[in-house]
């Protein structure tokens, strides 16, 4: 498999939400040193959003599971291990395939809550989904491009204990990493935050967080691991 094909995988698995936790978190941060695949990956959240709005959720048989782990297990007691092995790998991508589509649809029902207050130009509302795994997300940005008002509600983070979560834009032509200050673990984190940066830059950086000391990263960078990361997607139709 050639170098940009494997990018291409790799980005079709991140945006359907296929990876494990380990799988994603090293994914996002490869992914803000990689030009080409943080473009690969864009293009597929591009092209999937837009399939969520046709999808009306289904939810699977209550017996399905139970249907599947029992075949599973027929397969196993005919010493077939590396097809059990591949079988319940197929499973966990389907099973994480359909929670990402989930999280897919969630942030076009966010999309549609903000059309209203779309502009006539252009797309003036942005929002960023920063994912802890394929089950849910940890963060969801939310932009105002009109008003550089910047809002994040915390999703699924989980607080940690002597730690804090640091919001980063990052984006080439700001050199390093600027902060965009801590952010809650529950609830919602806001503030006219942007008002330094031009509309393209706020539009085209990704955005990251980091865990940091309590008090914050105490460089003015980055010290602590990135644990999620994601790039704005307009939510003006």
């Amino acid at each position: 498999m050639s170098e940009d094909n494997d990018i291409e995988m790799i980005a079709a698995e991140y945006a359907l939400g296929c990876l494990d936790g380990e799988e994603r978190a090293a994914v996002a941060a490869r992914r803000l040193l990689d030009p080409a695949l943080n473009t690969s990956i864009e293009q597929w959240e591009r092209r999937l959003a837009p399939l969520n709005a046709t999808i009306a959720p289904v939810e699977p048989p209550a017996h399905l599971f139970a249907r599947v782990m029992a075949r599973i297990g027929e397969t196993a007691q005919d010493d077939r291990a590396s097809n059990v092995i591949l079988l319940q790998r197929r499973l966990r991508n389907w099973r994480m395939a359909a929670v990402g589509a989930g999280a897919l649809a969630a942030c076009l029902m966010i999309a549609l809550g903000l059309r209203e207050t779309a502009g006539p130009s252009g797309p003036r509302n942005f929002v960023a989904v920063m994912q802890k795994d394929a089950v849910s997300p940890a963060f969801i940005v939310s932009v105002d491009l009109d008003t550089r008002a910047l809002t994040i509600r915390a999703v699924a983070a989980g607080a940690q204990p002597g730690k804090s979560y640091q919001l980063w834009l990052v984006d080439q032509s700001l050199g390093a990493p600027k902060s965009l200050g801590l952010l809650r673990p529950e609830g919602v984190t806001s503030g006219p935050r942007l008002t330094a940066y031009e509309p393209a830059v706020i539009e085209n950086a990704t955005y990251a967080v980091s865990l940091e000391p309590e008090n914050g990263s105490p460089t003015g960078a980055p010290t602590g691991p990135v644990l999620f990361a994601g790039k704005l997607i307009p939510t003006d139709f």
